[in-house]
């Protein structure tokens, strides 16, 4: 059966929902960053806001677990972990 991906947090820039898909991989959780157009205000790939955003991804089985984990994170004050 395939895996089914959700979001487990939607980001404003590329390069904080790859902080937050790193802080993801590092406790253990399968991640991936998808979502969104990828080119920001200020030109393409990591630079400044996206219009839509930007998604961090994990199987449907680790959801709760990793939402959690990055509000924990994000009250230890991770950069960009809000």
């Amino acid at each position: 059966m395939p895996r089914e991906w959700v979001a487990a947090a939607t980001y404003a820039a590329v390069y904080e929902a790859e902080i937050a898909r790193a802080v993801l991989e590092a406790a253990g959780f399968t991640a991936r960053v998808g979502g969104g157009a990828w080119v920001g205000i200020f030109g393409a790939g990591f630079q400044g806001s996206t219009p839509h955003g930007v998604s961090v991804l994990v199987p449907s089985d680790q959801v709760a677990a990793a939402r959690t984990h990055l509000a924990l994170r994000a009250a230890e004050g991770v950069p960009g972990e809000e």
